[in-house]
């Protein structure tokens, strides 16, 4: 059974996107082992009638990513392969001190508190989505022919959920771990072949400008992402 641990946290806080923030502590007692780490602070200051930090969230399950914190210098926080809403209180020790941030990149600007505005990624997204040709309405997906270790190395590419974390741990602020994942997972299946190279230079150019690496290789007609 989980034992229930007492704890300092420190949250950051911003009223809006050109606000100034700053750090908050918070005393946390007896907080049970098996709750979320996104639901403990919000109920202590729920009841205390004070204003609940605003975070992003959806899925609750590890698989949409749009919960990502900076937890004690690290994206998502102690743990491997989890994002935040997977992260429960069993994973600190009692008289910790736990830091709690956003994203901190120019690509990802702070709209309150811990949420940011992610619409650098959604426009990757948009822009290898779909191709400008007109071809009238489309095929049933399971009528196209994909040999099996193209479907794969898609699909390894698409297990990228876009979190973000990639570019919160570098340096540069760099996107192309996500920008590869991307661009292979959308341009490796015949849908996305007619402008895979357009998509693959245009996807890179926001990011390669700020990373000296460029993960994703145009080559034979197919993309690789390293």
């Amino acid at each position: 059974m989980d034992k229930n641990i007492s704890f300092t946290l420190k949250v950051w806080r911003q009223a809006g996107p050109k606000a100034k923030g700053a750090f908050e502590t918070y005393q946390m007692k007896d907080i049970p082992g098996d709750t979320s780490f996104l639901e403990m602070l919000n109920e202590q200051l729920i009841s205390e009638r004070k204003e609940p930090v605003v975070f992003d969230h959806d899925c609750r399950e590890g698989i949409c990513g749009m919960c990502s914190l900076y937890i004690n210098g690290h994206p998502h926080g102690p743990a491997t392969g989890a994002t935040t809403c997977q992260i429960y209180m069993r994973r600190f020790n009692d008289g910790d001190t736990i830091t709690v941030e956003p994203w901190r990149s120019a690509g990802f600007p702070v709209i309150k508190d811990l949420m940011v505005d992610r619409t650098a990624y959604d426009k990757i997204m948009q822009a290898g989505g779909y191709v400008s040709v007109r071809t009238g309405a489309p095929q049933d997906a399971n009528a196209i022919l994909i040999a099996k270790p193209i479907a794969d190395e898609a699909m390894d590419a698409a297990s990228c959920i876009g979190c973000g974390a990639c570019v919160a741990a570098c340096k540069n602020g760099s996107a192309m771990l996500f920008v590869s994942a991307k661009v292979s997972q959308l341009n490796l299946l015949p849908q996305g072949k007619p402008e895979a190279l357009y998509f693959c230079i245009y996807a890179g150019a926001g990011s390669a400008a700020r990373c000296f690496y460029l993960y994703t290789v145009f080559q034979d007609d197919r993309i690789q992402f390293l």
